[in-house]
């Protein structure tokens, strides 16, 4: 093998370049030929969802590998789907398979053994087939709803023999499906952040309601409270501020930096001052249902550490701190 030859194809570069032009071609038959065929089976998934159906995803071998990847990609963007193992299925596991679900089946020849043996029972289900095929003359495809192309030029491997380039191209092109369903069912951000409530991602599409301080968490005072009793407020709950409320409604705020000014300004006399007078009667607010992210961008943006979160109606209902976001990343 020549590594000092990039154009040579069996070179790493060259292997990488096999795949990139694989995605190319396919590229290029959905933007032209395959186009109306994608889109029949993007209106096949769509109106399964909407008669509460599943996405049954089924593959042998490498294909099967992609196709559990593909089943979990519906799943993450809103069309419920699962993976099948077409030798398990023949042995119990067709019972799994409901009327008004749409298979899709991976299958780079067309004529997978494990494949064909499930043709005869999803047409006396009735459900839907959608197939990815490298030939589009294959057994699998002509009973298919719908066939989509995955052929390439060759495999990026020397041999010519081994899935890489075909798995490559039905990857893209289940991603591509998924994504064009999630967009024709108007998945939002925040029906993503409901499914994917854990780690790093699920804090970022967290809403600021979910990461907030609530109840006896917020720190509150009257417009009449003394100074005295404000400072051991903000002390107690250790947010670095109180929110100054008139029967639950939010009147102002007053933070560490507020009190620091107010001392430099006046001194001594600051504590003789109520909380009304020493407010910030104009402070920045944040619904509940807002994502997580916009907190940390008005936080960023303004300089300040605490934002009181309140209702249409202008009641407080929380506090979301920057230390409570830490770990989101802005969107």
């Amino acid at each position: 093998m020549n590594r000092n030859n990039e154009k040579d194809p069996l070179t790493p570069a060259g292997l990488v370049r096999t795949e990139a032009a694989a995605l190319e071609s396919l590229a290029a038959r959905l933007d032209g030929p395959m186009a109306a065929d994608f889109d029949r089976a993007v209106d096949l998934i769509v109106r399964c969802g909407e008669c509460n159906g599943r996405v049954v995803v089924t593959g042998m071998g490498k294909s099967g590998i992609i196709a559990q990847k593909i089943a979990a990609t519906l799943s993450s963007t809103g069309s419920p789907a699962l993976f099948l193992h077409p030798a398990e299925a023949v042995h119990g596991d067709l019972g799994v398979l409901m009327p008004g679900d749409v298979v899709i089946a991976l299958s780079a020849s067309g004529e997978t053994e494990e494949i064909l043996r499930l043709l005869a029972t999803l047409k006396r289900k009735g459900d839907a087939l959608v197939s990815f095929c490298c030939n589009l003359k294959s057994t699998l495809a002509g009973a298919s709803d719908v066939a989509l192309d995955c052929s390439v030029d060759r495999e990026a491997c020397g041999l010519n023999l081994a899935p890489t380039a075909s798995t490559t191209a039905m990857l893209a092109l289940g991603d591509a499906l998924a994504v064009a369903v999630s967009l024709r069912k108007g998945f939002k951000a925040e029906d993503f952040a409901e499914l994917h409530p854990g780690g790093k991602l699920g804090k970022q599409l967290a809403k600021v309601r979910d990461l907030m301080h609530a109840g006896n968490d917020i720190p509150v005072v009257t417009l009449q409270t003394p100074m005295s009793d404000v400072i051991y407020e903000m002390s107690s709950k250790k947010l670095g501020m109180t929110t100054v409320q008139e029967a639950g409604r939010l009147r102002g705020v007053i933070s560490d930096g507020d009190l620091r000014r107010l001392l430099e300004r006046e001194g001594g006399a600051a504590l003789s001052k109520s909380a009304g007078e020493a407010m910030n009667a104009k402070p920045r607010t944040i619904t509940g249902e807002e994502l997580a992210a916009k907190a940390l961008a008005i936080l960023e943006e303004r300089k300040i550490t605490s934002l009181v979160v309140v209702n249409a109606e202008g009641k407080v209902e929380g506090v979301v701190h920057l230390h409570d976001l830490w770990g989101v990343e802005l969107i």
